[in-house]
């Protein structure tokens, strides 16, 4: 195992805060594998690369040797996590709860190893501390304290109930931690309250407190609004292979590094001579292949990234897409727009009826995609490669207007 100097760097990369950080050079100190926890609610969930940021730094500390615990919160998902909620999430039935828990053994290990990762359940513990000892636990945090948390308190101040069971949801993650002896727990800058919850009462039940690391949130395809469905500006892990390439060449040259940071396992040396590569006059493009590449490979299968590349390539050749196109931010209607207005706003037409005959005529492309619906629309939050014929080309980032 590699000395505490040398993992932390690589545990620091993308991460948003570590509390403390003296305690986990400490910890990593001792040359012992450390166990780190991280829970997950059973919700479901369609992952796109926004989501995988966490289990991706799961997997850095199972490289380096370190006990990666999937925690999926059977006990908790029946509470519903309050977190950023402004009315009580409605309760997860044990059907619901044991279907959805099965949807994340089918995504998680295109990134952890399946030989090395333990998934448990807070069932097993929290069904054994019975009724007696919920009050127990529920005695060793004031109601004042909850109401700290930022959301509590906006429903609070607003006059929103707040039912006694969501005052739960935190305890009970907290006590995961108790039960698991977690030396260290992962989660979002979102469950930062939750999870500082964990060390308080690890202290109370006689335990070293476990560090606590957040990760942040990802920007989506636009750079400024987090990856989100309801956003149109994600790349779900599902998608198909040249759609997802497609989609990582559409960001932004800046926001590229971002994305190298927080979504290639890439080691932090090689990062570096790409970044000083580019500043020499490599062209960004390029680079942006190589992520491309990386992250198809990881949820397609060896090969998968390459064969996209070269239809990407292909697709492209006939148009011969210049290294300068470019960028603008246009304001549309929160609904969305008519692709042949957002074709005039960017200057590749000279009216929206020219925007229409031109996607009628088969002279259109979206990211790639010729268009043949004159009635198609796009929505904000997205950013997108347009090309009107051979040589028209804007590269646009389309924002919600302001009402």
């Amino acid at each position: 195992m590699l000395g505490a100097s040398e993992q932390l760097p690589e545990l620091k990369r993308g991460a948003h805060e570590i509390l403390l950080e003296a305690d986990l050079l400490k910890k990593l100190a001792r040359g012992k594998p450390l166990r780190v926890k991280t829970g997950f609610d059973p919700t479901a969930p369609d992952l796109h690369l926004g989501h995988t940021v966490l289990i991706n730094k799961m997997r850095q500390f199972q490289v380096l040797g370190h006990e990666v615990i999937f925690l999926i919160g059977d006990f908790t998902g029946m509470i519903g996590d309050p977190t950023g909620k402004n009315a009580t999430r409605p309760r997860l039935t044990r059907e619901e709860i044991e279907s959805n828990a099965r949807t994340y053994e089918e995504q998680i290990f295109k990134i952890l190893d399946r030989e090395k990762t333990v998934i448990d359940f807070n069932s097993r513990w929290m069904t054994e501390l019975g009724s007696a000892g919920l009050i127990g636990l529920a005695a060793q945090y004031t109601v004042a304290r909850m109401l700290e948390r930022d959301d509590f308190a906006k429903r609070y101040k607003g006059g929103q109930p707040i039912a006694i069971h969501e005052f739960l949801y935190p305890l009970v993650q907290g006590y995961d931690s108790v039960a698991l002896k977690a030396d260290v727990e992962l989660g979002g800058t979102d469950q930062k309250f939750n999870l500082l919850v964990g060390r308080t009462l690890q202290e109370s039940y006689g335990q070293e407190p476990q560090v606590v690391l957040t990760t942040p949130l990802l920007e989506g395809l636009d750079g400024v609004h987090k990856m989100s469905k309801s956003l149109g500006n994600y790349i779900g892990i599902h998608e198909p292979p040249q759609e997802m390439f497609g989609k990582i060449m559409s960001i932004s040259d800046t926001l590229m590094w971002r994305y190298f940071d927080l979504l290639s396992f890439r080691p932090l040396a090689e990062v570096e001579a790409l970044k000083r590569a580019v500043a020499d006059g490599r062209n960004p493009r390029d680079v942006k292949f190589e992520l491309g590449v990386e992250i198809v490979d990881r949820f397609h299968g060896a090969g998968a990234g390459a064969r996209a590349r070269e239809e990407f390539i292909a697709r492209f050749r006939e148009g011969q897409v210049p290294d300068d196109v470019p960028e603008l931010e246009l304001s549309i209607e929160a609904g969305g727009a008519k692709l042949a207005l957002v074709l005039k706003e960017a200057q590749l037409v000279a009216s929206t009826s020219a925007g229409y005959r031109m996607i009628e005529q088969g002279a259109v492309r979206l990211d790639g995609e010729r268009i043949s619906d004159r009635d198609l629309t796009v929505v904000p939050g997205a950013a997108h490669l347009l090309q009107v014929g051979k040589r028209g080309f804007a590269r646009v980032t389309l924002r919600a207007r302001a009402s």
